[in-house]
């Protein structure tokens, strides 16, 4: 049975840090791409930031650059997003998710998702 379980999120002030995980069971967690999307009310879910599979490869949305950064431990099955610097613009709901192989950054491509956690900045 595939699982993503996301943790991590919280209530922070503008340019606080936090760091998400996402820990990752029932498939070979070596074999997937791992990424991260969001969700703010009202608003479609977006992509956030993307690695490969041996975390060679990482990518992010312009909105995040500098900011954020992706990682992952597949010793651990587990996958990270460092915040630093969070703005208001970031509260959302964040979603890791995982798909074989290829890299994307379209939501549609990934295969499995995570229930959500909630981040909130307040200004």
């Amino acid at each position: 049975q595939v699982q993503l379980v996301e943790s991590g999120g919280g209530l922070v002030q503008a340019g606080d840090s936090l760091r998400l995980f996402c820990a990752a069971s029932g498939f070979t967690f070596s074999h997937y791409v791992m990424g991260w999307f969001r969700q703010a009310p009202g608003k479609e879910r977006e992509f956030v930031s993307t690695i490969s599979r041996t975390g060679s490869s990482t990518y992010y949305a312009d909105s995040v650059k500098g900011r954020f950064t992706i990682s992952r431990d597949n010793a651990k099955n587990t996958a990270y997003l460092q915040m630093n610097s969070l703005k208001p613009e970031d509260t959302a709901v964040y979603y890791c998710a995982a798909r074989p192989w290829v890299v994307s950054q379209v939501r549609d491509d990934y295969n499995y998702w995570g229930q959500g956690i909630q981040v909130t900045v307040s200004s």
